[in-house]
């Protein structure tokens, strides 16, 4: 094992420290002092061991006196009392900086997600790497400052053991350290080999999770029972599950063969340091305490030199790991707000305006806007309108300043959104997307996952969406729960979740208001209701409509068609059915 591939990990440690401390200092310093107080107490047990012996001899003999073996008695189950105390109480410490460490870690990778750029999310790469911190951030910190503890620990005691052997012969501390070599070689070997096989098999577990996601997931409960698609996926996993199983098994084959010839080894040693020993009380060059004090020493000397070897081997194996936790804490969004922002208008005056904006998705070679132009004068309603993969749902990711596009400017009244705080701009715009997302909460939490609080906001906002009717049929009302992962949760229809989520749209007094598919699940009754109160809804606000159904762009002062990452057409409904292209040809075909 080369030493750069240790100390490489080495720059970790502090890293990990700090973690720690951040979360939970003083548990951390109650910590620590229990390290040195555990540490030292064995060193007592030890010179307790001698004294006492010799004293329940020297008492047994003709006119002894059993006060000094009374004394050392007592001592002696004072410290193993103490030992036990401390033992305890440690368990209860680690416990309390356990919660807090992992709580700590956690909320560290959740904060790196959500301010990740969303092109990220767009690579495998990116997976693997959330994989590996969400696996390592519950435990491998905690273990790596637990494996660093018991390191200081067992060498404090080790330390000690080896100054009372020195005073049977120097060389005994060297045998000690001389039988634990291979059993350090066997610990960094295969922490390196098990670390490498982690990584190279992150993909194949991310896939097997999937799978058994596939399987037992409320979402493809249906299809796997019409298409008898549950034995297909079955045999995926349990074929990827073997031959993971397979691969993890032989290497702790490989390294638990090694590590009993490393044993074998060690113990060779300290036979051989035991009949030493052995030989000189035989010649009378050791009293009964001598041999148990050396007895003591060397036995619990040998255990925690191999323990302190297990701490050593534990600890690179976890900074091994820890690496991938702290390369996903380190990844670096490249959507950020400027150094110097300016600031967005209250109200827009202008509008918005797409200005020759060419855009591609991270690994993808297709132009997804293709020099795209588009104006959005203020308080007006544009809608789009296109065949899937036009591009229509891109403008609304690059709007809200998701993406960068390649070339090109998107402009809020003349203003880059690349010179705004993203706070500032996606905190002006109210979006209801295509798959909007579905809290487990209840209905009033779902239409303001902030918790403002605002119960007559919220309940105009169901009003304008459409949404009070749910509410309404609800025993529990806005305070229901939706959704079955908890109790008591109602779960809604396709139209029903996506009424709700324009609610939360609604919610937000934002000057603009972006909707992908807003009807897309609506039936055709409470579609026509809803249209019917768009207007009003949509009122001093400039609104982007992204639809499919031409019922619904019709309500737009502007239609807007998209073809091939462009604008093909542009005009009011009645200006593009006179035109006659590809609006008219739609519209028609919709009838």
């Amino acid at each position: 094992m080369r030493a750069s591939r240790v100390s490489k990990r080495l720059p970790l440690l502090p890293q990990a420290t700090l973690l720690v401390w951040q979360a939970a200092r003083a548990w951390s310093i109650g910590w620590v002092a229990l390290l040195l107080a555990r540490g030292l107490l064995p060193v007592a047990q030890v010179y307790l061991t001698r004294s006492l012996v010799n004293s329940v001899l020297a008492a047994m003999r003709p006119g002894g006196v059993y006060g000094p073996a009374i004394r050392d008695a007592s001592f002696m189950a004072a410290v193993l009392l103490g030992m036990e105390a401390l033992r305890t109480l440690e368990t209860w410490v680690r416990t309390a900086q356990a919660e807090l460490v992992r709580n700590h870690i956690s909320r560290l990778v959740q904060e790196k997600s959500a301010e990740a750029d969303l092109g990220f999310y767009e690579t495998p790469e990116f997976f693997d790497h959330l994989h590996r911190a969400r696996a390592e951030a519950a435990s491998v910190p905690l273990a790596l400052i637990e494996n660093l503890g018991g390191l200081a620990q067992n060498g404090i005691t080790l330390v000690a053991m080896a100054g009372v052997l020195t005073m049977f012969g120097i060389w005994l501390p060297v045998a000690l350290v001389a039988s634990g070599v291979p059993a350090m070689y066997v610990l960094l070997h295969y922490a390196a080999r098990s670390h490498a096989w982690s990584v190279r098999t992150t993909s194949d577990d991310r896939r097997s999770n999937y799978y058994d996601f596939v399987l037992t997931s409320r979402e493809n409960a249906p299809e796997l029972r019409l298409f008898g698609l549950a034995g297909y996926f079955r045999s995926r996993f349990d074929a990827l599950r073997g031959r993971l199983a397979g691969e993890r098994i032989d290497l702790a084959r490989q390294q638990s063969v090694a590590e009993f010839l490393a044993s074998a080894a060690a113990l060779g040693i300290s036979g051989l340091a035991l009949a030493w020993m052995a030989a000189r009380a035989v010649r009378g060059q050791a009293t009964a305490g001598d041999i148990a004090l050396f007895y003591q020493a060397f036995q619990q000397g040998s255990g925690l030199g191999r323990t302190l070897l297990g701490n050593i081997g534990q600890i690179y194996r976890n900074s091994l790991y820890l690496e991938g936790l702290f390369e996903f804490l380190g990844l670096e969004a490249e959507v950020k707000s400027p150094a110097q922002a300016k600031a967005l208008p209250e109200a827009l005056r202008q509008g918005i305006r797409f200005r020759d904006v060419t855009f591609r998705y991270p690994g993808s070679e297709r132009k997804a806007l293709d020099r795209f132009s588009l104006e959005i004068p203020a308080g007006t309603v544009v809608a789009i309108v296109g065949e899937n993969g036009a591009g229509k749902s891109t403008l609304i990711k690059l709007l809200c300043r998701f993406y960068d596009p390649e070339a090109g400017s998107v402009e809020v009244d003349g203003l880059d959104v690349k010179d705004a705080a993203l706070e500032d701009l996606r905190g002006r715009i109210a979006v209801l997307f295509q798959d909007p997302a579905h809290y487990h909460a209840t209905v009033a939490g779902n239409i303001d996952p902030g918790g403002s609080g605002l119960t007559a906001g919220i309940e105009a906002a169901a009003r304008a969406a459409g949404a009070d009717t749910i509410a309404a049929k609800l025993p529990l009302g806005y305070s229901n729960m939706l959704g079955r992962w908890f109790a008591d949760g109602a779960e809604l229809s396709g139209g029903e979740w996506q009424r709700i989520a324009l609610a939360r749209a609604f919610l937000r007094a934002a000057p603009m208001l972006v909707l992908d598919e807003p009807t897309s699940a609506m039936d055709p009754w409470n579609e026509s209701d809803w249209l019917g109160r768009f207007r009003k809804l949509a009122e001093g606000r400039t609104t982007l409509v992204v639809t499919h159904r031409f019922t619904t762009a019709r309500i737009a002062d502007t239609i807007a068609v998209m073809a091939g990452g462009r604008v093909v057409e542009y005009g009011s409904h009645e200006e593009l059915l006179a035109l006659g292209g590809r609006y008219a040809a739609g519209w028609l075909a919709q009838r």
